[in-house]
């Protein structure tokens, strides 16, 4: 099970990295957490998903430069240990991990209310614990396991959305006999189009820019792939219209025949509420279902990308050396069993644990995607400077460079900011500080004890070929 072998599998097919691309991180904040937005800025939260977008777009851009230039599972906390230094690179690694730890029990637990409404004999945390330990087995076989299970997830997703966008402009241009609503009036009356101001609109972006977080996983699947540079080209280009089309379509149209102030919308979901209204028989359980696929392809990937992340910070000698070890089958299973007895604790603890207690710990997964971004853009600042000092051009390019790198940096300081005194996000940014800082302390202190590399890069090697 354990026999190190020289690397990582290549075991993801060109269709496997494509749907996942296009859909793998979409997940239940679009089809139920959406409501939530919208209540909140009106019509106007398409600025919200507009703006962070834009953001994400940009990121993946600095990012896929890197990657198609030096294609690695670790990804960004690769390459913010070669650009910035070492203590960049291990603690950026492990509070990414920590993220998608803490994303098992939050999936688990969603996927279990939706069985539990239908089999209401089962206890909730048995449908959570099953749920994981499935999903778990198909990671620890292959990744060809995991590209397969979200090439499907994934297509589900994504039939579901074009399907929910046509029957949706169907609505909009009155095509459907019996529905209740049509047009886009609701874009501009109930207040107007922004009718609790710009504050509220900078809210609802604070609450969607993390729907977002999961884009990037693709630049680490694709290092397991046999042509990564090619699928991380493509994932990139590709980011614009997934964007527009899946998040910014499924608001517009949502928001254009939903009232923004139905008191259902933010209780039912938007996808369901919409549904509802042109009249599709059974709405609820359809989109029950969608959503079901959506939490179970979410766990799916927080498994395989924790696992691949803490492979990875052990190849820089960041975690214990056995989670460095591959299988015969190219797998990390070690990897693959030490996210998963964390994730199996962080599942336990969502029902032993005081709600007060659990959402503190969940505060601390609170600002980690604007720290991962900010990393990306510092990142590829400094390794584009590296290459232009040796003559050399990327084969991939972020564009305006280095003009909108330091525009993205600016943006995403701002925001910390604009979290760090809103009452609402200000335990979000504590939690994340106090755990980085933690992660300081305990990498210096590391670093005095073993006099293992901090503030240079480290020598990146085969995890199997360390003693």
């Amino acid at each position: 099970m354990s026999a190190p072998s020289s690397g990582l599998s290549h075991g993801l097919k060109q269709r496997h990295v494509t749907m996942l691309s296009i859909a793998g991180v979409i997940g239940a904040g679009l089809f139920v957490g959406s409501g939530h937005a919208i209540a909140e800025a009106g019509p106007a939260v398409l600025l919200a998903y507009a703006i962070a977008g834009l953001l994400v777009v940009m990121v993946m851009r600095m990012l896929g430069e890197m990657a198609v230039a030096s294609p690695d599972t670790g990804s960004f906390s690769t390459y913010a240990d070669r650009a910035i230094g070492h203590w960049a690179g291990y603690i950026i690694g492990w509070l990414y991990w920590w993220f998608w730890v803490l994303v098992i029990p939050l999936e688990a637990n969603a996927a279990a209310t939706i069985l539990h409404t239908w089999f209401a004999g089962v206890p909730m945390w048995l449908f959570a614990l099953g749920i994981t330990v499935l999903l778990t087995i198909t990671n620890l076989f292959s990744v060809k396991n995991y590209g397969e299970f979200e090439f499907w997830f994934a297509l589900v997703k994504v039939v579901a959305i074009v399907a929910f966008l046509a029957i949706a402009g169907a609505a909009i241009c009155g095509l459907i006999p019996g529905s209740q609503v049509s047009g886009v009036s609701n874009l501009f009356s109930h207040g107007g189009f922004m009718p609790n101001g710009f504050g509220a609109v900078l809210g609802a972006m604070l609450t969607t820019m993390f729907t977002f977080l999961g884009t990037e996983i693709v630049t680490i699947a694709a290092a397991e792939s046999d042509n990564p540079q090619q699928q991380i080209t493509k994932a990139t280009n590709s980011v614009v219209w997934r964007i527009c089309l899946f998040y910014l379509g499924s608001i517009f149209v949502v928001t254009a025949l939903v009232a923004w102030n139905d008191p259902s919308l933010p209780l039912q979901g938007s996808y369901q509420r919409t549904l509802e209204l042109i009249g599709i028989p059974n709405a609820k359980a359809i989109v029950d279902v969608v959503v079901l696929v959506s939490v179970a392809s979410c766990l799916n990937s927080a498994l395989y990308t924790a696992s691949r992340m803490l492979y990875s910070l052990s190849s820089r000698g960041d975690a214990l050396r056995q989670f460095g070890a591959v299988a015969a089958n190219g797998t990390p299973q070690k990897a693959v069993l030490g996210s998963m007895v964390v994730g199996f604790l962080t599942v336990i603890a969502n029902y032993l644990m005081p709600k007060a207690v659990f959402d503190i710990l969940l505060a601390t997964s609170g600002t980690i995607a604007l720290l991962v971004y900010l990393v990306i853009a510092i990142s590829q600042l400094r390794m584009r400077k590296q290459l232009i000092a040796r003559g050399e051009t990327p084969a991939f390019k972020m564009w305006l460079f280095p003009w909108l790198t330091w525009a993205v940096i600016l943006f995403i300081c701002a925001v910390v900011a604009l979290m760090a005194i809103r009452p609402d996000h200000q335990i979000e940014v504590l939690g994340t500080g106090v755990l980085t800082l933690a992660l300081l302390v305990v990498g210096w202190l590391r670093s005095r004890l073993f006099g293992t590399p901090w503030r240079k890069s480290s020598t990146l090697r085969p995890a199997a070929s360390r003693a």
